[in-house]
């Protein structure tokens, strides 16, 4: 399927009056109303109402930190994997295959590696998956699963959420659930949005999807309740962070100026002062990293490195996004 196209609903278009964008849908008529005058008007021009419906339509509520965790360890760490393989490019329709086998390395290479790494230091994990990279690679999505990983949804082709109206934002969270459902034997607890792309109805699809968890905002360092409109959702977020990403260290656009940037060793350090603030605080510990990003020979050794220092730090809570979403909310109640 290829990508609705139009204006992104929400935000101010380029300078020029009565500028307009389809109006929202799957959201209050209040929240529709403040997204097509946000988009219609510049936003030093913005009512009150405007811009704090807007605001609040999603927000964090209560934090989920118990005052203990599981066996008396001092922090909670979960690892996740974003498995996207060839999807980023095929979204935005590169079908060159130049630019197809830097994905298929993060399955053929890659991704055995981290799983190698993984069970080395007998750390759990969550591999979020786009349905498409799992049907692309079934095997990847069955050795997870038989690892003992958990298996979480990513979108259908690494779709960008803001520019789909909700009818199709929805079909394709649907549909991805039901393709890896048939792959790993489980259907996924939670979900993580492609590229952390929240659009105004994202929220409305993850409780009609009637999923644990979310893990694509960043309103706090540790686990939250989403509030949609005031309303304590019951579904978790686990917040992730640009800063724990591997991404924005090392990726690279042949034909942009988007090199990478950091050294491993400067990543490493970067990530150990992460730890030690979340061990200070007995908080969470949320690391995310890709097999074709961090799974090269010059940079794995990072993540092995970092998940040693981690157990030594112990004692230490290693668990799943699913695992960690369900232990707050029992505390929580």
């Amino acid at each position: 399927m290829s990508a609705a196209t139009g204006t992104l609903a929400g935000t101010a278009p380029s300078p020029g009056a009565g500028a307009t964008s389809p109006r929202a849908t799957g959201v209050p008529d209040a929240v529709a109303d403040a997204l097509a005058d946000a988009a219609a008007t510049e936003p030093w021009a913005w009512p009150e109402r405007t811009w704090r419906t807007v605001v609040e339509h999603v927000r964090a509520g209560r934090r989920l930190v118990p005052g203990s965790w599981p066996g008396g360890a001092r922090v909670a760490v979960a690892i996740s994997v974003d498995a996207d393989q060839e999807t980023p490019a095929l979204r935005d329709r590169h079908t060159s295959p130049g630019v197809l086998a830097g994905g298929e390395y993060g399955s053929r290479v890659a991704l055995p590696r981290l799983l190698r790494i993984l069970e080395r230091h007998r750390v759990p994990a969550t591999f979020f998956v786009p349905a498409v990279s799992g049907l692309l690679h079934p095997g990847d999505v069955r050795d997870v699963a038989a690892a003992g990983h958990e298996v979480a949804a990513h979108g259908w082709i690494h779709e960008r959420n803001a520019l789909l109206p909700y009818e199709v934002e929805r079909d394709l969270t649907l549909r991805s659930l039901d393709a890896l459902e048939s792959l790993a034997g489980r259907r996924p607890a939670g979900l993580r949005t492609p590229s952390w792309d929240y659009s105004p109805a994202t929220l409305r699809v993850v409780r009609e999807a009637g999923l644990l968890y979310d893990s694509s905002l960043m309103a706090d360092d540790d686990p939250y309740e989403l509030v949609e409109d005031g309303e304590p959702t019951g579904v978790v977020e686990i917040p992730v962070e640009w800063i724990r990403d591997d991404a924005p260290y090392f990726a690279m656009a042949r034909f942009a100026s988007l090199r990478p940037h950091t050294t491993p060793q400067d990543v490493l350090d970067i990530w150990r002062a992460e730890l030690r603030g979340a061990l200070a605080e007995g908080g969470v510990f949320q690391l995310t990293v890709h097999p074709g990003i961090i799974g090269h020979r010059s940079r794995a050794w990072v993540l092995d490195t970092l998940l040693g220092e981690i157990a030594a730090s112990g004692p230490v809570w290693f668990a799943t996004h699913e695992q960690l979403a369900r232990h707050v909310l029992e505390v929580a109640a």
